[in-house]
């Protein structure tokens, strides 16, 4: 659905997502917007936002909505898909266009938020056009498309026999994965300072994994550790300060 959007005194413009374009974009809350025509037909859209430009008297854009609309085509190889648009404006270019679908060699992929925030970690200039971005499709489809080699609700247990091949629970030492724990704490930290969102990604895991074994050499299972843990929170009752949530002490 394509929207005609006019923000009073400053302007009329065509978008697919209000929020994105209008609020997150330019920062006009909704009652400081009104939507004057809406359609799925790019064709009406179009010559409808020259004609109310027009009538409310606004600066005239030179080229229609649909002839912009069509330079965002985004051009899918075997090996990667190209966006039509620079690595600098790349984010407002995705999230204009969330829910934009398109056909490779791995299936159907579609701009949504998990995909979005991938894209804008992953993708690289291309060195024949600073006005082209583009990712590799196998990547995108290992992450976030491709069903995982193992059972989710065993994770677990599986990086339990994956320590006990390795020698871990035989030579290892509770002290030495807190040591690694902290380390990993680290690199997450780091990354989360560069919005480095593949780093963050693999740091949580490699903690989960460290805790994990730290657990099991201590004589537990994490599961248990996590299931008293929620069992003491899952009542709690508080409200969020700064960004924190602090629980009622009476």
């Amino acid at each position: 659905m394509y929207y005609i959007y006019h923000i009073p005194n400053k302007k009329i413009g065509v978008t697919r997502n209000l929020n994105n374009r209008v609020t997150v974009a330019q920062g006009y809350k909704p009652d400081e917007y009104e939507v004057l025509d809406s359609s799925n037909d790019i064709n009406y859209i179009s010559n409808r936002e020259i004609e109310l430009q027009k009538y409310y008297g606004y600066k005239i854009d030179r080229k229609l909505y649909k002839n912009l609309f069509k330079k965002m085509k985004i051009n899918a190889t075997e090996q990667t898909t190209t966006f039509p648009i620079a690595k600098s404006e790349l984010k407002g270019f995705l999230k204009e266009n969330l829910g934009l679908k398109w056909e490779t060699s791995l299936g159907e992929f579609e701009l949504t938020e998990q995909s979005i925030k991938w894209i804008k970690a992953n993708a690289k200039k291309s060195m024949y056009n600073d006005t082209r971005t583009y990712i590799y499709n196998k990547a995108f489809y290992e992450a976030l498309l491709a069903q995982p080699s193992y059972n989710k609700e065993n994770i677990f247990g599986l990086i339990r026999e994956w320590a006990q091949e390795r020698g871990l629970y035989d030579k290892g030492d509770s002290k030495t994965q807190y040591i690694k724990l902290i380390e990993e704490s680290g690199e997450l930290a780091q990354a989360i300072l560069k919005n480095d969102e593949p780093e963050v990604i693999d740091a949580i895991g490699d903690m989960v994994v460290v805790l994990t074994n730290l657990a099991k050499l201590r004589g537990y299972n994490i599961e248990d550790c996590i299931q008293s843990a929620y069992d003491e929170i899952s009542n709690r009752k508080g409200k969020m300060v700064n960004g924190t949530f602090v629980k009622n002490t009476l």
